[in-house]
Formats: C-alpha cells, sequence, structure tokens
C-alpha cells in the first residue's frame, strides 16, 4: 500500500500570515521544503488541492511541486475549465476529481459521478488524452462505482470521511460499505484508493477493506507534525500501513 501525503494545510498556515505578501523572502512555511520532508521519509506521492477560491495552495506551488519534487504530483481539482487548463499545463502523473463549493470547510462528501455535468466525461478524456491518469473521489456508493467505470476512470478514491466521523466503536456499517465498494471497483478494473480523516488511530480497521492501493492522508499528518515532526508522522503513518495484509489486497 503506497502513502500520498497532501501537504494542503502547510499552505493553509503559510496563507494565515503572507496570503497578501508571497514575494518576501521569509515567508514560511516552504510548501516545497515541506514536499521534500514527506518524500525523504516514505512518501511515495505528494497531493495538493487547487481550489478556485485559492484558500491554499496557489497556481505557483503547483508549478514548482511538478518542476522539483523527486516522486509523483497528484493534484485534486473540481471539474472547471480555469483549473481543467492548469492542469493540462502542469502534467501531473495523476489528478483527483473531487466536488467543491466555497462555503465548505474541506470536501464535505464524494463527487456525485452519477449526476454529474457532462462535461466530466470530457475532462477524464483530455486529462488522459495528456498522459495523467485520473481518480474520481467517490462515496462507496455502488451506482457510483459503476458510473466511474463507465467514465474510464483509472482509478477511484473511495471518500472515507463517514467511517472517519463515526469513530472506532460506530464505524461498523461504514466499513462494510467501504468493502462492498472496494470490491466492486476491483472486478470492475478500477484502481482502488482511499482517503479522508485517516489517523493512526483509525487506519487497523480500515484494514478490513480490500483491494487499496494507495492512501492519500493530509490533515491528520500535518496535525501530528506540529508535535512530532512532519517527517516522523510520515514514518509512523508509513510503518503502520505495512500491516495491510497482503491477502487482504490480493483476495
Amino acid at each position: 500500500m503506497r502513502l500520498g501525503v497532501n501537504i494542503d494545510h502547510v499552505a493553509t498556515l503559510r496563507q494565515a500570515r503572507y496570503a497578501l505578501t508571497p514575494e518576501l523572502p521569509q515567508v514560511e512555511p516552504s510548501i516545497l521544503a515541506a514536499a521534500h520532508e514527506v518524500e525523504a521519509n516514505g512518501a511515495d506521492s505528494i497531493t495538493v488541492h487547487l481550489r478556485q477560491d485559492r484558500r491554499h495552495i496557489q497556481d505557483a506551488d503547483v508549478y514548482t511541486l511538478r518542476e522539483k519534487i523527486h516522486t509523483q504530483l497528484n493534484l485534486e481539482m473540481g471539474n472547471t475549465p480555469e483549473i481543467l487548463k492548469i492542469a493540462l499545463e502542469v502534467k501531473p502523473d495523476f489528478v483527483c476529481l473531487v466536488p467543491e463549493t466555497r462555503e465548505e470547510i474541506t470536501t464535505e462528501g464524494g463527487l456525485d459521478a452519477v449526476n454529474a455535468d457532462p462535461s466530466l466525461a470530457e475532462t477524464i478524456a483530455a486529462l488522459q488524452d495528456n498522459g495523467t491518469k485520473v481518480s474520481l473521489f467517490l462515496d462507496p456508493v455502488e451506482t457510483q462505482i459503476e458510473k466511474a467505470a463507465a467514465l474510464k476512470a483509472d482509478m477511484v478514491e473511495l471518500h472515507t470521511g463517514a467511517f472517519a466521523n463515526a469513530g472506532i466503536a460506530g464505524g461498523e456499517k461504514e466499513c462494510e460499505l467501504l468493502i462492498a465498494s472496494a470490491k466492486l471497483g476491483h472486478e470492475m478494473g478500477l484502481q482502488m484508493n482511499a482517503g479522508h480523516g485517516i489517523t493512526l488511530s483509525n487506519l487497523p480497521t480500515l484494514f478490513r477493506v480490500p483491494h487499496l492501493e494507495e492512501l492519500n492522508v493530509g490533515h491528520h499528518l500535518v496535525s501530528r507534525g506540529v508535535f512530532v515532526g512532519l517527517g516522523r508522522a510520515v514514518r509512523e503513518m508509513k510503518t503502520l500501513m505495512e500491516g495491510y495484509p497482503a491477502d487482504t489486497f490480493r483476495s
């Protein structure tokens, strides 16, 4: 199982002080330094979400990361012409298409691929033709997984927010939905990933979900990094991920 580290909230800290003066030499924390730190400690890819409102990651961050990181770049984005244009220029290794509203604090649910605008298929095709693999961020719902396959996406990232919010004691139902969706997606030829709200505490329970090839984790790692350092936070997550049963992945 691979680990993609989302460093959006490193940018959130930077924007709290330097949103209006990004050209100053003392601007910190550095997004690129954060990327290099997590790479050095085992991250398999770097994830950033370039939002329409630019509340954390900025356009320049995406171009800089594409040029200077040593691993792969995963760009989260909404299905909009403006961000698609940037993605086609940057050519990230992966794009994860997510829902996006200005009112939300963070992504609040999966993309509704079933009822999406027809342009979603065009966006997927344009990115794939440009050499980028495409993932859809979806709730663990059978019809959504089937639609991802119909749209010829390469991957699905299962939204684990409901599972995480339910807590260890109350996440049984949500875990069963994730299990069923992972099995279905795997059968349909999709690479199955997962992300949102994953922590060191709930990850062992998530191990029940088969066929997961990559986890995308951000807020927990940045938060833990405040106390123990970002590098150590990533190492701890990677070490725990080694416990994902090989037979669960292959079954």
